[in-house]
């Protein structure tokens, strides 16, 4: 059954997707805020406001919040991304209402406690803590900041502890009234459920949140270049990409079944020529990064620092011999790669609620599967081509965490791209 739609007097939308053959409903609401509309001043606010949600309101403290999901074993958990956040539950059937009464009441009615502020406050500094100590996971921060700097879309989703660890109670209430609009908003469902009566739950729940006019985020805008953290590792931890496409761009499928055909799995050219052939890496990858303005292919690839001197040349030989020659076999490999992981999430309520939730964010509409699929089986050899050379022709960004002394320099590497772009 195909998704159904709904726009409440107010703006907010409201999407269901039907599953018959579960006793379950995944829902939430999902936002369209995120850390790239946080000023440099505010870097964090967005997923401190995220954790300060289930932090107690008017009607519940937060022991009471997890209690009454769990009490009819729902689970309530929240994300918050570059450019989205959502509150979202996975209830039985029975329990819908009470999962959104739940999330409409942090939402709306959230104190924001002073002293429950500073104790999760103190979570969250943990928590950044953490990130900065995990270099597998730092070393992103670094390519996202070095692929945009100097823009909201290249900071931290977290923030630095500087900001954070100060940032006072009414910057959080300013956000949320700021941000949280009812345009910007959507309620999303996929389960065994009936779609108006979601609409019916969500009008009486959410019809008081405020219309208003959120302020347009800063345009993405690619930039490129190097950074390097000196530390004692056993690894080095390297990250070397491109700039790539966005949602609405017309080779955002192509630029998709690219990444799978170079490093999206162990059939991959990466992976089978790096790990499998030479041993030069436990961990190589290749990825994408959309956003509704831009976007960013990358590799990751975790080696030894006797390795990343002989990676690095064989990583941009794989590249460059991407940029022609593509045989049909592997080809539709990786576009069966992208459908089947693609056409899996209608198999998880949780899955397709979150499918649904950025589909409407970013193209105003649920995309129909196979108007997606019909796209991913569009992809030919000369598109996925013609779209690597083409993203081979922008200036690479790099970022790299361990013993960085063997790996080339910028320079370096910026000639041997050129060389094979």
């Amino acid at each position: 059954m195909t998704a159904e739609t709904s726009i409440l007097a107010n703006g907010m939308r409201v999407v269901t997707h039907r599953m018959d053959s579960v006793e379950t409903v995944s829902l939430g609401v999902w936002i369209g805020a995120g850390a790239r509309h946080e000023q440099a001043e505010l870097n964090g606010a967005s997923h401190l406001l995220e954790h300060m949600a289930f932090k107690g309101t008017a009607r519940r403290n937060a022991r009471a919040i997890a209690e009454e999901i769990e009490n009819v074993g729902g689970q309530l958990n929240a994300f918050t991304s570059r450019e989205i956040t959502a509150y979202h539950a996975t209830v039985l059937k029975e329990d819908v209402a009470l999962a959104v009464d739940i999330i409409g009441d942090i939402l709306q009615n959230s104190l924001f406690d002073e002293t429950e502020m500073e104790r999760e406050r103190a979570v969250v500094l943990q928590e950044i803590g953490q990130s900065r100590d995990t270099p597998e996971e730092l070393v992103f921060d670094f390519f996202q900041e070095v692929a945009y700097p100097d823009q909201p879309i290249g900071r931290t989703v977290l923030g630095p502890p500087e900001i954070v660890g100060v940032m006072p109670r009414d910057t959080l209430i300013d956000y949320m009234h700021t941000h949280y609009t009812a345009p910007r908003m959507v309620m999303v469902a996929a389960g065994n459920l009936l779609h108006n009566d979601l609409v019916r739950v969500a009008g009486d729940t959410f019809g008081a949140v405020a219309q208003g006019t959120a302020p347009r985020a800063e345009p993405a805008r690619y930039g490129g270049g190097d950074r390097r953290d000196e530390r004692d590792l056993e690894q080095v931890h390297l990250v070397v990409g491109f700039d790539g496409v966005g949602y609405h761009d017309p080779d955002h499928f192509n630029l998709a079944v690219a990444s799978m055909l170079l490093g999206g799995g162990m059939s991959s050219r990466l992976f089978q020529e790096i790990r499998e052939k030479r041993g030069l890496a436990y961990s190589i990858y290749s990825f994408t990064s959309s956003y509704v303005d831009g976007g960013l292919f990358g590799v990751y690839a975790g080696t030894g620092p006797d390795g990343v001197g002989e990676l690095l040349p064989v990583l941009c030989g794989e590249l460059a011999g991407a940029t022609s020659h593509i045989g049909e076999t592997e080809l539709a490999r990786a576009r069966a790669q992208l459908r089947a992981g693609i056409l899996m999430t209608l198999e998880s309520t949780a899955a397709r609620a979150e499918q649904l939730g950025r589909q409407m964010l970013i193209h105003g509409r649920p995309l129909p599967i196979d108007e997606v699929v019909s796209r991913i089986d569009a992809v030919d050899a000369a598109s996925v081509e013609r779209v690597i050379s083409e993203m081979l022709n922008s200036r690479p960004t790099v970022a790299a965490i361990g013993p960085v002394d063997r790996l080339a320099s910028f320079d370096e590497i910026v000639g041997r791209i050129g060389a094979v772009a």
